[in-house]
């Protein structure tokens, strides 16, 4: 554990375990930034969001994006890239709102992971997303996932 997690032990979220399953939740408040004229959540913010549990998510597992590009967790530096993201926009977020982003796995192909995706605000759903990741080399080669990966991605995958 790095000394920043110490300090502020839940700053990536944190997996939980309970009747809904395993998933990553990030706490997420919404920020004037965050917000159009009105006051409502900008579309372009859940997108942000999204990436942001995604990132948490890997880095609670072990196998944060920054050991991936540098090649830690496999024998060639590499990154997860958005193939697919399918959106359902629910309900609007505003200014001050404490939001959850909620991420887990649903499928694990070769080179790629599927993740659901949802924002809720007080458990109603503001958003959903199905986010493909996959595996590429920093040259663009779509990449098997290691077994240091994948161990980690089966760990919260549906029996």
């Amino acid at each position: 554990m790095s000394s920043h997690n110490s300090v502020w032990p839940d700053l990536a979220g944190r997996i939980v375990d309970d009747a809904e399953g395993r998933r990553h939740i990030l706490p997420v408040r919404v920020y004037f930034e965050d917000t159009d004229f009105a006051q409502v959540v900008y579309h372009a913010s859940y997108v942000r969001w999204c990436e942001r549990g995604r990132s948490d998510f890997l880095r609670l597992l072990g196998t944060d994006a920054r050991r991936l590009i540098d090649g830690t967790d496999s024998h060639e530096p590499a990154a997860f890239v958005v193939r697919r993201m399918n959106m359902d926009f629910m309900r609007p977020g505003k200014m001050d709102d404490v939001l959850q982003v909620e991420t887990r796995v649903r499928e694990l192909g070769g080179a790629s992971v599927t993740l659901d995706q949802t924002v809720t605000r007080d458990g109603a759903r503001l958003f959903e997303a199905t986010v493909t990741l996959v595996l590429v080399s920093v040259s663009g080669k779509p990449l098997r996932l290691s077994a240091v990966v994948r161990e980690a991605f089966e760990k919260t995958t549906p029996s």
